[in-house]
Formats: structure tokens, C-alpha cells, sequence
């Protein structure tokens, strides 16, 4: 097979989370461990921070792997979903993995998952680690999929975790409190493994806390190092995590990574370009002032919302925005910026939410918009009743952001 029809059979033949939903959501590592077996143990040959959270984990990992290789180390990166390219979630120093490792990546383990059976998320975590073995990188950021306990890539022993906020999302498997979902994140702290928790919060302090004493680990919370100012229209996803971040690079000095100031402030500020995330915040034009983000859940675009509406000096918003079926979609709504113009849309993906169920949905919240079956012509749409003072955001859902031709 080629590189398109090896992607291609791994989408249709592994049950998958983005297509699939709960059912794709496995309640163990066994599999994981079987397929590591196979090749190994590969996780076992490299060094590696990991990192949880209901949101910024995937900013948060891109930023911290873009300040470890400008600090002059070989620096793996692997994190989910991919917008454009099945690639993008492996990387090492900015460079995604080859098509060809996948293909015969896939190739060499075909008996294996005949054998084990396992999730599409499960064997592109062995594939990553097997690529950060080979190539012999000197650190790996880890991110999450879901939850943290019983995620896939919860069978690292990690130089230092990172979780981090906590928010509801995916509450039909990591619990409907915080609390419960607190646990499933902290399942990640390793014993003696320091960890940075970025948000302090009454109802989750004491899991954090109690997890760290049992796991003698040192616990890092970094609500004490108050928040940086930035200017308007300074991307949500920098301002809300810098502080994690810088917290966590501190530790990982501590612990001996030898990390300049220089490389902190230029890999956080310039962690795009140097590691190529996509879907933050991302700029799409200036006028209107178009961006495009993954924000998908309460906290998310909440942050998304306030950082927009602060850095509108004058114009209208026009939002367009879709989601997925397995949403509460009330409270989402509530945050909704008033006096807007919305334009629902939905993606191609099997969860994704009608566009026609959506527009019925905010409608019995008293919301009116466009709908359109397609995020490009909802663009387009904002783009030509847009003036050029106006802004844009495109949001909801990673699968219709993925969708934007010119992401």
C-alpha cells in the first residue's frame, strides 16, 4: 500500500474516536501494552514530559517542545487530533514523520493488530513511540488524548507532568463533576514524578493534592505567579497558558534540562512557526480580522470569547460555528457573544451535529443565523456581509476547522 491507502486503512479498520465517538474510548492499557511488547517497548528508550487537561494541553505541548529544541535538544512532540495531515500528530523538531515510516510502520505491524485489536488512537501512539526510539530523540512532549488515567499514552514514566485546567468536556466517559474528571487527569502523576497543575480550583485541589502525597510528588500549582499582560488581540491560547508553561520549564530546569531565558520567551512566542500547530487562534486574514480556532468546549471558548470581544477596538463579530452531536449545547450557547451575526455550519465527519439541528438548537435560545452545510461557504457568506473593521471567528469543533481550506 501507499502512504494514502495505508491512512486510509487505518481510518476505516480501528475503531476511531472522531468518527466513532464513546464506543472507540478504551477502558484499559492492555492493548497498549501488547503493542509496545511487540515492538520492545520503544517508550522505554527515550525521556519524556507528559501532559493532560480539559484545554490548552495542545498549546501547552507545542510551546514547551518548541523551547527544548531551540534550547539544542532533539525534541520529539506527539499530539492528536491532526487538522490536515495524519503527520502532524509526530513530529521531532518541527518536522513531522515521514509517510514512508507510516507505511511501513503499518506494514510490519499488520499481524499484530489482527492479533490485538486495537483503537486508531492506541497504534498511533506505539507508532509514535516507535519513531522517538529510532530516531533517538533526547526528549519526548507527550500529549493526551482523552482523560489521562486510562489515555494510551499513560505508560510513560515522564520527567514531569503537566495538568493543565479542568473543565467538562467528554463527561459521558471522564465523569459529569469535576471532581471525576479531576481523578481521570490525575492519573497521570507518576510517583515522584514532579507536577505543574495550571489552574487552582476549590473542588479539584484537594484530588491534585491528595494523588501528589500518595505518588510522593512534588505538587506545583501556578496560580501564585500572576498573570502576564498582553496586548489586544494577543492569541487566548498564550495568554491563558503562559503561566503553565513557564512553570513548567522552570522545573524542568530544576531537574537539569539546561534551558536559557532566551529560549523560553522566543520558543512561547514563536512555538507555530518553530513546531507548526495549527487551529490557535490562527490568524486567516486582517480585514476583517478572520481567525480560526479549535475552542470546542465551556472553558475553551469561553477564553476564545473574552479574548476576541477584548481586542475589538470597533466593529461586529460574525461567528461561525459548529459542533458535534455529543454536546451540551446550552450552556455553550449562553456564552455566545450578543449582538453578533452567526453562521452555523457542521462538518463531514459522522459526529458532527446537523447544521439543521444546530440552527433549531440556538433558535429555541433565540438566536437566529445562517446555515450552511459547508464551513467554506459559511466564510465565505461572513466574509462578504463582513466590513473591514469587522471580525470573524470560526470555531466549535476541531472537525470544522479542519475543514477551512486555508488552514
Amino acid at each position: 500500500m501507499n502512504y494514502q491507502e495505508t491512512v486510509n486503512c487505518l481510518f476505516s479498520r480501528l475503531p476511531m474516536y472522531q468518527r466513532d465517538g464513546k464506543s472507540a474510548y478504551k477502558k484499559d492499557l492492555k492493548n497498549t501494552y501488547a503493542l509496545l511488547e511487540k515492538l520492545d517497548n520503544p517508550h522505554e528508550k527515550f525521556k519524556s514530559v507528559h501532559i493532560a487537561g480539559t484545554n490548552g494541553k495542545g498549546t501547552c505541548a507545542h510551546a514547551i517542545a518548541a523551547i527544548l529544541q531551540l534550547a539544542g535538544y532533539r525534541t520529539g512532540l506527539y499530539t492528536s487530533p491532526h487538522l490536515k495531515s495524519f503527520t502532524e500528530r509526530i513530529k521531532i523538531d518541527g518536522q513531522e514523520v515521514s509517510e514512508s515510516f507510516v507505511v511501513d510502520f503499518v506494514s510490519k505491524m499488520e499481524d499484530s493488530v489482527e492479533e490485538i485489536e486495537p483503537s486508531f488512537f492506541e497504534i498511533t501512539v506505539a507508532m509514535a513511540f516507535e519513531y522517538f526510539a529510532r530516531q533517538k530523540v533526547d526528549i519526548a512532549v507527550i500529549e493526551t488524548g482523552l482523560g489521562g488515567r486510562l489515555d494510551s499514552t499513560n505508560v510513560i514514566t515522564p520527567e514531569a507532568c503537566l495538568i493543565t485546567n479542568i473543565g467538562f468536556d467528554h463527561t459521558d466517559m471522564l465523569g459529569d463533576t469535576l471532581e471525576k474528571i479531576a481523578i481521570e487527569k490525575s492519573g497521570i502523576i507518576k510517583r515522584g514524578v514532579p507536577v505543574v497543575v495550571g489552574e487552582y480550583n476549590e473542588e479539584t485541589f484537594p484530588i491534585f493534592a491528595d494523588k501528589a502525597k500518595a505518588m510522593g510528588s512534588r505538587l506545583i500549582f501556578d496560580h501564585d505567579f500572576g498573570r502576564r499582560t498582553f496586548p489586544p488581540h494577543f492569541p487566548c491560547h498564550k495568554t491563558k497558558n503562559s503561566d503553565s508553561v513557564f512553570a513548567f520549564v522552570k522545573i524542568l530546569k530544576e531537574l537539569g534540562w539546561k534551558i536559557e531565558d532566551i529560549h523560553s520567551s522566543k520558543g512561547y512566542l514563536e512555538s507555530e512557526k518553530l513546531t507548526g500547530l495549527k487551529g490557535r487562534y490562527q490568524l486567516l486574514s486582517k480585514k476583517p480580522f478572520t481567525i480560526a480556532d479549535i475552542a470546542h468546549n465551556e472553558p475553551g471558548l469561553s477564553a476564545l470569547f473574552e479574548s476576541v470581544i477584548s481586542g475589538m477596538e470597533k466593529g461586529s463579530l460574525h461567528l461561525v460555528f459548529g459542533t458535534v452531536k455529543d454536546k451540551d449545547l446550552k450552556p455553550i450557547i449562553e456564552l455566545f457573544p450578543k449582538n453578533s451575526t452567526y453562521y452555523w455550519t457542521e462538518s463531514s465527519v459522522p459526529r458532527s451535529l446537523e447544521v439543521k439541528e444546530l440552527s433549531k438548537i440556538a433558535l429555541e435560545q433565540g438566536i437566529r443565523g445562517g446555515s450552511y452545510k459547508n464551513v467554506n461557504d459559511a466564510l465565505k457568506s461572513a466574509r462578504e456581509k463582513a466590513l473591514p473593521e469587522d471580525t470573524i471567528v470560526v470555531t466549535g469543533s476541531t472537525f470544522v476547522v479542519a475543514e477551512l481550506d486555508e488552514l
